[in-house]
């Protein structure tokens, strides 16, 4: 077996406790906001960048807190695995689908939509945010 896809996640919620998840192009997932560290990169200067990149926004400083790591299928290779650090973090700034995110949506992770969940935000991300 290959070695997992290693990210970072961002588990964004807004005033009213709905989380952010994204679309990225070419895919059917809806996901948190994330992706791969760069080399030389930490997992908050990571995710400061990929959160950049994908909505335009910033991380507020100080608001970042592990949730903790999680392996889990793929959302978009299905022989492979991911191995997410998640990190609940608090944003600044107008979120736009930028870059590679075809769409964005904000859900109750109480009662989700009936979308194409990745297994990260599935399996592990909602019930966090439904338990938090």
């Amino acid at each position: 077996m290959s070695e997992p896809i290693r990210i970072v996640a961002a588990l964004i919620r807004d005033a009213d406790g709905r989380v952010l998840l994204v679309r990225k192009r070419g895919t059917r997932a809806f996901m948190q906001p994330g992706g791969k560290r760069d080399p030389g990169e930490d997992d908050v200067t990571a995710l400061a960048r990929e959160l950049d990149e994908e909505l335009g926004c910033r991380m507020v400083p100080g608001s970042v807190a592990s949730l903790g790591t999680f392996e889990c299928q793929a959302a978009n290779e299905t022989d492979r695995q991911v191995n997410a650090a998640v990190y609940a973090v608090r944003v600044q700034g107008q979120i736009t689908a930028r870059a590679e995110i075809d769409e964005i949506a904000w859900i109750d992770p109480s009662a989700p939509p009936d979308i194409h969940l990745a297994p990260l935000t599935r399996d592990h991300v909602l019930p966090l945010a439904r338990s938090a």
